[in-house]
C-alpha cells in the first residue's frame, strides 16, 4: 500500500538558475546535481493537496490543504540506470500534524504556517495564488495563465522540471532516504503574468538570499493529477 495518495492540483512553479555551489551542501549522499542544458535549477512551487489519504485513511481536517516548497533536482545511479529526483529545502503546510508525520517518518523539512490560496477564473484567464505567513508578513506567489492546458513537449525545460519521480532526503553525511512518487505526465497552462513577493532569505535561510529580487528563468502552471508517495528506503 502506498504511504500517501492524493491529488496535486494547480502547481505554480518559478524556476531560478542558481550557482551549483550554493546547493552542494544540501545534496544527499549517493546523489549528484541534475542539470538541464548546463543550468542548475531551484524551484519555488505552490500547489493544492486534494483528497488526501494516508495509508488509505482520510484524516479529518487534513484532506485538502496548501503546500509551498523550495526544491532542487538531483539524480542517483541505481544498477547502472539514472533515477531523476528532487530534494526539498523546506516544505510549508498549514497543518501541524502533517509537519509532525513528514519530519518524523521521512525526515523532511516541513514547517507549519498560516496559509491561504485563491483560484479565480475569468473568460480569458486563470488566476492562481498561494500565500503563507512568515514572521508576521504574508509571502505570495501568484500566476495568471491561459485557460486551456497544453501537453508538455519532450525534451523541454518544462519536462525537466515536472518529470521527476523520486524524492531524496539528506539524513546525514553518508545516509539518504529515497522514496518514489507516481503520477501521469502533466499538462501546463501557458503563463501570461506572475508576481512573486517572497523574502527568500528569511523563509529559506541566508544561502538563498541570492533569489531575492532575481528574475526566474521560467514560470509554469501545471494542472497536476492524482499522485502517490511510496515508502522510504535507505541508501
Amino acid at each position: 500500500m502506498s504511504f500517501l495518495k492524493a491529488e496535486w492540483r494547480r502547481l505554480a512553479l518559478a524556476n531560478y538558475a542558481i550557482d551549483p555551489a550554493i546547493l552542494q551542501p544540501f545534496v544527499p549522499y549517493h546523489t549528484v546535481l541534475d542539470q538541464w542544458r548546463g543550468t542548475t535549477y531551484v524551484s519555488l512551487v505552490g500547489f493544492l493537496f486534494k483528497n488526501t489519504r494516508m495509508l488509505g485513511i482520510r484524516i479529518p481536517f487534513h484532506v485538502n490543504f496548501e503546500e509551498v516548497n523550495l526544491r532542487f533536482y538531483v539524480k542517483y545511479k541505481d544498477a547502472g540506470e539514472w533515477k531523476r529526483g528532487v530534494v526539498f529545502i523546506k516544505e510549508i503546510v498549514p497543518k501541524p500534524a502533517l509537519t509532525l508525520v513528514a519530519n518524523t517518518i521521512y525526515r523532511e523539512h516541513y514547517q507549519t504556517r498560516k496559509m491561504r490560496h485563491e483560484w479565480r477564473e475569468t473568460e480569458t484567464s486563470l488566476w492562481t495564488t498561494y500565500d503563507w505567513k512568515d514572521g508576521g508578513k504574508w509571502q505570495s506567489f501568484a500566476v495568471e495563465s491561459e485557460r486551456q492546458a497544453k501537453d508538455i513537449l519532450p525534451g523541454s525545460e518544462a519536462e525537466f522540471i515536472t518529470e521527476h519521480y523520486w524524492g531524496y532526503t539528506r539524513i546525514k553525511e553518508q545516509l539518504t532516504y529515497e522514496y518514489g512518487v507516481t503520477h501521469p505526465r502533466w499538462q501546463c497552462y501557458p503563463v501570461k503574468d506572475y508576481k512573486i513577493a517572497v523574502d527568500f532569505a528569511r523563509v529559506y535561510g541566508p544561502a538563498f538570499s541570492v533569489l531575492d529580487g532575481l528574475t526566474p528563468k521560467s514560470v509554469m502552471l501545471a494542472e497536476g493529477s492524482p499522485i502517490t508517495v511510496e515508502g522510504k528506503v535507505r541508501l
